[in-house]
């Protein structure tokens, strides 16, 4: 696997290669803008090239973003959901102009609507979405939740009935939250359980379509529907499932990425962790 973990940008884009370096990634998460504000002004082109080179003399192998918490693609009420498609329409363009492999975003709420017609509603967003900006390099893709309130994307099915609506379903993918399957009922804490997971997970979507972990503890207990994270074996979920993950041969070559609580003052010792599970 490709571990890395999600780094600041504080100070400027280009300083997220040089962070995620000096904590010994190879693969880094970022937001490519200030995700609380819905405004963001384009990126000038020195800021584009000083991320690019910073990202060539760092040997970060992948970088993946993730969009704003504010996105709903799957809004009911017309003025978010136009709101939303617009913000993911100039994330999409910035992290094709920085190089970024990977866009993941929450699928979306169905906000009262029900999951039938919130996960039609995404669908339709992500159509909308990749009929306008064509031709891109950089994959969406959508990453498991935990369910809370409204939220879709805590069933794989549910995220397998999105891409079966998608006009290009080639170019969007799957991120897999260890902490939000787990909140969401999935148990993978043994070797039963874990390759049960797989199974299912290979049954509903197919493993192909998984191309990026977000290595999270939880700190609340199997099936809570709380998207709560936790270091590395100190949470629900412990080490042992970890283990398994990181020394499953099918996941060799995707990134890993930690997003667990205190950011880069703790990142050390989760990477530390996870490393001394590799066979």
């Amino acid at each position: 696997m490709i571990l890395g973990a999600h780094v600041s940008i504080a100070g400027g884009l280009q300083n997220a290669p040089r962070n995620g370096k000096s904590l010994g990634c190879e693969s880094i998460q970022i937001f490519t803008r200030n995700q609380r504000q819905w405004k963001v002004k384009s990126l000038e082109t020195h800021e584009i090239q000083s991320f690019r080179n910073e990202m060539d003399v760092s040997n970060i192998q992948i970088a993946t973003a993730h969009a704003s918490y504010l996105i709903n693609l799957g809004s009911p009420e017309e003025s978010i959901l136009i709101r939303s498609r617009e913000a993911f329409c100039q994330e999409f363009r910035r992290c094709e102009e920085l190089g970024i492999t990977y866009l993941i975003v929450h699928p979306g709420a169905h906000v009262g609507s029900g999951e039938k017609s919130g996960l039609k509603t995404i669908a339709e967003s992500l159509n909308f979405i990749l009929e306008r900006e064509q031709d891109y390099q950089t994959q969406i893709l959508l990453e498991t939740t935990a369910g809370q309130g409204s939220q879709l994307g805590h069933r794989f099915e549910h995220l397998a009935e999105i891409l079966l609506q998608l006009k290009e379903p080639n170019q969007v993918g799957i991120c897999i939250d260890t902490c939000h399957i787990f909140a969401a009922g999935y148990d993978f804490r043994t070797r039963q359980g874990f390759f049960h997971t797989l199974e299912e997970l290979e049954k509903v979507i197919g493993l192909a379509k998984v191309k990026a972990f977000h290595l999270n503890d939880s700190k609340r207990e199997l099936g809570s529907r709380v998207d709560r994270h936790d270091h590395i074996g100190e949470g629900c979920i412990g080490l042992e499932a970890f283990r398994l993950l990181v020394n499953e041969k099918c996941f060799d070559e995707l990134p890993m990425i930690l997003e667990t609580p205190g950011g880069e003052e703790h990142y050390r010792d989760n990477l530390e962790n996870i490393r001394n599970l590799i066979k």
